[in-house]
């Protein structure tokens, strides 16, 4: 019941419309507000759907000083105003007026030899003038009507010629950032341009690019320019929908993929984590662009104007535009690097739950554990690796104690280590979630206690969606560290281009598993009715699959 009385009483404030008369005559200013009083018409006239059997609300003032102060506290739809008041005289009386609420008409009460005056008083903002003893009721309703219809109208003009010149100069810009990213050679390079390029025009303040920060929800600045301040190192901005530091309009558009307007940063409840910072630095509207490419992620560019409601209508579309954009330049420096560079990202985990018992005998024997290589069978995943400081009993009795880990198979030993092959169905979901998604488990390995494995991605991947799904899979998953390599020595053999593109998943297969079971050695150090078993395949199957992996593989090597 209470909200909808206040919801009444609201809507019935906003139905009134308010005039404020600043006229020291009691004489005069009488005579107005009977005018007034009894008259629906022209509250009907300036607002026939919503204020209709109203009469207008007249605050009425003697002094300007305290006409100025009332239009600070009420929202004024018109001012009638006597130039000639107590503390002010002729035309300086309308300037403070105007120069107080340029955007509320004002109607010029003169007497009748003030014609002129009134003229002259149109010509500095005045909407019209009335002289008082020429005013009838059905004068002064229609020129207030006039009054507040034409200055609609100019509100309505100026804010269209103030949308069209944001349009022209969003274009404008648009264009500049597209010939950037033509000639820009590093995302870093792109990012700082695109930043320079937007605080160069006098409608922003300031812009910066931000990104996730992986293995976490916080975002980053990597570029900015304008007038900062240090606003980015006191203002703390995530992607969390639960954090009220993500709830702004940054992670919100790199959660939604849209762009994030808050027009006045005064009221929107959203940006209140950041408004004192915004406010002290000038900022009074911002607009937040996801720079996002098919499933990839790259950041956020936001920028910031010292206007009110600098980002409307058309102007959202462009700037969507400039954020695709970017994302499509980004995409494109990235793949020509990961082209014509041997460098590879490399993201490390640390698994807590996973083969337990092995974790402790890495601290109980002082022993090292390393997984070289994950080849997924049928229904199952080979791990070939070697363990150092262990004999070949005790690792065998606690693979058996191992939920996840079976059949372990011993291949080449050496006087401190031995290398071993065994099956690892625990692992197979997490490997296929990591292959699917275009990475490669490099490396595991086991040691003091920890079990940890390194993950392999091309440049340009998405590394925080690869973390993401990696958790998601495993709850006893940490993220530990990213870093920049070169390609293992596997990966940079011009060969492996017939393992990734000619060779079949089930040839490939047998071709990794029959190399790293030592079927190639001698003497053998696996036989093929054993690699077929662990594969799942009949033994002419598994023959059949390398005798053909064999030949494409020769083929390239030799066939030239």
């Amino acid at each position: 019941m209470s909200e909808t009385n206040t919801q009444t009483e609201t809507d019935s404030e906003a139905e009134t419309l308010e005039i404020l008369l600043i006229e020291d005559n009691p004489g005069d200013a009488r005579l107005i507000q009977e005018m007034l009083r009894g008259t629906e018409e022209l509250a009907q006239r300036v607002s026939p759907d919503e204020s209709a059997g109203r009469t207008p609300e007249i605050t009425r003032e003697t002094r300007l000083e305290d006409g100025l102060a009332t239009l600070e506290e009420l929202a004024t739809d018109v001012v009638l105003l006597d130039l000639n008041l107590p503390d002010s005289e002729g035309l300086q009386t309308l300037e403070s007026v105007h120069a107080a609420t340029a955007e509320t008409p004002i109607v010029v009460l003169t007497g009748v030899r003030d014609q002129q005056v009134g003229v002259q008083a149109i010509q500095r903002g005045a909407q019209d003038f009335l002289v008082k003893d020429e005013v009838t009721s059905e004068l002064l309703v229609r020129t207030i009507h006039h009054a507040i219809e034409r200055a609609r109208q100019e509100h309505e003009r100026q804010r269209q010629r103030q949308q069209l010149e944001a349009f022209n100069r969003l274009n404008r810009i648009g264009h500049d950032i597209t010939h950037a990213v033509i000639t820009t050679e590093t995302r870093a390079d792109l990012e700082q341009r695109v930043c320079d390029r937007l605080a160069e025009s006098d409608a922003y303040r300031f812009a910066w690019i931000g990104s996730v920060n992986p293995g976490s929800d916080e975002v980053v600045p990597k570029a900015a320019a304008g007038v900062e301040d240090g606003y980015l190192d006191s203002v703390e901005i995530s992607v969390d929908e639960d954090d009220e530091a993500g709830q702004g309009p940054s992670g919100t558009a790199i959660r939604s993929g849209s762009v994030q307007v808050a027009n006045n940063v005064q009221d929107n409840p959203s940006f209140a984590p950041w408004r004192d910072a915004a406010l002290e630095r000038g900022y009074q509207s911002s607009a937040a662009i996801p720079i996002t490419h098919e499933d990839l992620v790259y950041g956020v560019l936001n920028v910031y104007s010292s206007s009110p409601r600098a980002f409307e209508g058309p102007e959202t579309t462009i700037l969507a535009r400039i954020g695709d954009v970017v994302a499509h330049a980004i995409t494109a420096i990235e793949r020509k690097d990961a082209l014509v560079s041997d460098a590879v990202i490399e993201l490390e985990f640390r698994v807590d739950e996973l083969a337990k018992p092995l974790i402790q005998l890495s601290t109980e024997d002082s022993c090292r554990i390393e997984l070289e290589q994950l080849i997924r069978g049928d229904e199952t995943l080979l791990a070939y690796g070697s363990a150092h400081g262990v004999d070949q009993e005790t690792f065998e009795e606690t693979i058996a104690e191992t939920e996840g880990f079976s059949d372990v198979r011993f291949l080449a030993a050496r006087r401190d280590e031995f290398q071993f092959e065994l099956v690892a169905p625990a692992a197979v979901s997490l490997f296929e979630t990591i292959a699917t998604h275009g990475g490669r488990v490099q490396s595991a390995t086991i040691d003091d206690g920890e079990f940890r494995f390194v993950v392999e991605l091309s440049r340009g991947r998405d590394t925080r969606q690869m973390i993401e799904l990696i958790k998601d899979q495993r709850g006893d998953v940490t993220y530990l560290a990213q870093r920049t390599s070169e390609r293992s020595e596997r990966s940079e053999s011009g060969s492996n281009s017939v393992l990734e593109d000619d060779l079949t998943e089930k040839q490939r297969a047998a071709l990794e598993t029959a190399y790293f079971a030592g079927y190639f050695d001698w003497p053998r150090e696996s036989t093929g009715e054993e690699i077929s078993e662990r594969l799942g395949i009949a033994p002419a199957t598994f023959n059949q699959h390398l005798r053909t992996a064999e030949r494409k593989f020769f083929d390239s090597v030799l066939g030239e």
